[in-house]
């Protein structure tokens, strides 16, 4: 009923070195054995402890369960890669698992060099965390018992033990609910395996130098870079290796040993690693680049953000904020104000709150986290503080209400420059939802050019934000354009507090998709509490009674406690909208183009006005569909509204800080096609149909 499956490390067909290094092992293994561990001060063994968990305890039939084993050596110990280098052996693994199961080979993360006495070993000298797939029967059922033997070698520098482990686990078949913390968990080792290169590499033998090209942006940085080779005894694993940069590629050169007909390995970039198969190929010499930032990318990537920044003003959440500031201005410039001073402040708050966003965007990439931008919309707490905010100004421009700070929910133009500082800082950070053309280039810039290149495009932005009302408060003549205050201006603001309504329920919407029903019924009654504290207090300023906030107070303290009580609902499979559209997975993907499909992939996310947009103006329209069904075209749709790490990391790959991304893979053709981040019917279907 159990059946044992047995894994293997395979290396390469030529076995010579391997059996003279198994060889050599085994008298090491003899001397290991024969000499007391004590006598050479180390403790008895397991010298590495070892742990199985699932990902889920509770699969469902049919699924897919991610397995880690996480082993840890003692200090001054290290277990082996699955190419151990010139010495040591690999871990050999026997599952026993329930009949129908099926584990996939293991996969590893990026392993350490370590040269001792002229040889070159790849190993773990740290926890390091192995995972696999484990495949559940569609008829499973009750309690799976899970047991996986493993044979390792664990070395010092001057010994070397063989050591054995029996683990287990067991998984329960249920609902496939996965833990907020667990999935955090494995979403960061996840995060240390390497990828898969999309793109294809190629490798020449010439003499006794074997020379690899790898694709990789130009414009990108390529810090620490090492190839590892899986296919074993092709290169001199202690001979150095140079890179150098020609165009769009890395070219690795090293010592070779033998030119095999595909050489597999993972590539090693600033401690990240992209698993690839080169084939034989032409790879000339490259010429050696000076390493160093590309400030060509970074400033194109700069003057991308702020014209993107700049069209973000046009948003329904930010324009009426920044109409309500250039009549601010207006006012200020007829009442002899400082309207430079006023847009300062606003751009101050504008660029500020950009790159408070960009750093902890960089931080916790640099950390292991897998984000993107606009990654605190994926947190449904956010969301409710949001709806909050927003529906606060609404209900201020309709005239419910009125607070003296901000500047933004006051009647009158606050001569305050504090008004205008929060008042950008609130625009940036109600801004975030909304991804427009060129932003997407220069956020994906930003996340792969060193920290100070990438906060320097957030700040640009920023820039482009607040450039309008900087113009404003710099330029007399703009101001002179907008017409001079009067009665009209409250009619304006009622009318603009309709996209402030528009946005507050989409927020609502997205609370709902993150949070669930109960979710959003705790958003809208904290919204209800908030907007009755409001109004209390501005029923008490119409009275001229002083301190007439006080009394609202507890209502909106209690409305932001509601923020305690909402949390994300459980992953659930949601049918995507359009007919015949698949939730997306890059082995689905696999699948579609080895059967010759064309495929349109596109990733969205709820809290994403323009994907939203995108959506419902041409990607879910009846031409389309139909273009779509007609060239039989495959559609893979990628859900990020809260922030799946496996799409976020396939988004990254493609130079992409976020959504919307439209990917067309057209058959025949190993790169997909980007699309442009506005879409019309006219380009979907002229696609469709081969134009």
């Amino acid at each position: 009923m159990y059946p044992a499956i047995v894994e293997r490390s395979e290396l390469g067909k030529d076995r010579g070195m391997a059996q003279l290094r198994f060889a050599l092992m085994s008298l090491l293994f003899l001397v290991g054995y024969a000499v007391p561990a004590t006598a050479q001060g180390f403790a008895k063994g397991p010298h590495v402890r070892s742990e199985l968990v699932a990902e889920t305890s509770t699969p469902k039939p049919g699924s897919a369960v991610t397995l880690a084993l996480i082993s840890t050596p003692d200090p001054k110990w290290h277990a082996y890669w699955q190419n151990p280098g010139d010495a040591g052996l690999p871990a050999e693994a026997k599952w026993t698992l329930p009949a129908g199961a099926r584990a996939e080979a293991f996969r590893y993360p990026v392993p350490q060099r370590l040269l001792i006495a002229g040889l070159m070993n790849y190993v773990y000298e740290g926890t390091f965390v192995r995972l696999t797939t484990l495949h559940i029967p569609a008829d499973a059922k009750g309690t799976l018992p899970i047991k996986l033997k493993l044979d390792y070698l664990v070395c010092t520098d001057t010994l070397c033990v063989p050591e054995k482990a029996d683990l287990e686990t067991s998984i329960t078949i249920g609902d496939g609910r996965i833990e907020p913390a667990t999935r955090a968990k494995f979403d960061g080792w996840r995060a240390k395996l390497p990828r898969p290169l999309s793109a294809p590499a190629s490798f020449q033998k010439e003499g006794g130098t074997l020379r690899i090209a790898v694709p990789y942006p130009a414009d990108a940085p390529a810090k620490d870079v090492y190839f590892y080779p899986l296919t074993a005894d092709t290169i001199e694993y202690a001979a150095p290796q140079t890179v150098t940069r020609d165009g769009d590629r890395l070219v690795i050169a090293t010592k070779a040993r033998a030119a095999p007909r595909a050489l597999e390995g993972v590539l090693a970039i600033d401690g990240q690693g992209l698993q690839l198969t080169a084939t034989a190929g032409a790879v000339p010499v490259a010429k050696v680049a000076s390493a160093g930032t590309p400030w060509l990318a970074a400033l194109g990537a700069f003057a991308a953000a702020v014209l993107g920044g700049l069209i973000l003003n046009v948003m329904p959440c930010v324009f009426p904020i920044l109409s309500l500031k250039a009549l601010s201005l207006a006012k200020a410039n007829q009442d002899a104000g400082s309207p430079r001073a006023e847009a300062l402040a606003y751009t101050a708050g504008v660029v500020l709150v950009c790159l408070a966003l960009g750093g902890l965007l960089l931080g916790l990439r640099a950390a292991g986290a897998t984000v993107g931008w606009a990654f605190q919309l994926q947190d449904p707490r956010v969301i409710l503080v949001l709806l909050l905010l927003v529906a606060g100004i609404a209900f201020n421009l309709a005239g419910l209400f009125e607070i003296a700070t901000p500047a933004i929910v006051n009647r009158t133009a606050s001569k305050g420059h504090g008004g205008a500082f929060a008042t950008g800082a609130l625009a940036a950070f109600i801004a975030t939802p909304c991804t427009g053309p060129f932003m997407a280039s220069a956020l994906g810039a930003a996340l792969v050019l060193p920290w100070f290149a990438g906060l320097a495009i957030f700040g640009g932005l920023g820039l482009g934000i607040a450039l309008p009302f900087l113009l404003l408060g710099f330029v007399p003549a703009f101001r002179r354009m907008l017409p001079k205050p009067g009665a009209w201006m409250a009619t304006m603001r009622h009318i603009l507090s309709i996209p402030m309504f528009l946005t507050a329920l989409a927020l609502a919407w997205v609370l709902g998709k993150q949070a669930g029903v109960d979710g959003m019924t705790i958003g809208l009654a904290a919204t209800l509490l908030a907007t009755l504290g409001l109004w209390w207090a501005g029923a008490r300023q119409a009275k001229g009674r002083s301190r007439a906030w006080l009394p609202a107070m507890p209502l909106l303290l209690l409305a932001l406690a509601g923020v305690g009580l909402v949390h994300p609902a459980p992953a659930g499979g949601q049918p995507a909208a359009m007919a015949g559209a698949e939730p997306f997975s890059e082995s689905r993907l696999a699948e579609l183009r080895a059967q010759g499909r064309p495929v349109f992939a596109y990733f969205t996310a709820d809290w994403c006005l323009t994907c939203k947009v995108n959506e419902k103006g041409a990607i879910e329209t009846a031409p389309v569909e139909r273009a779509l069904a007609d060239g039989k075209v495959a559609v893979l749709v990628g859900d990020w509204t809260n922030g799946d790490a496996a799409l976020g990391r396939f988004i990254e790959a493609h130079n992409r800080a976020g959504v919307p991304l439209y990917l067309w893979y057209k058959p025949g053709k190993d790169t997909p096609e980007v699309l442009p981040q506005v879409l019309t019917q006219d380009l979907l279907t002229g696609l469709a149909k081969g134009k």
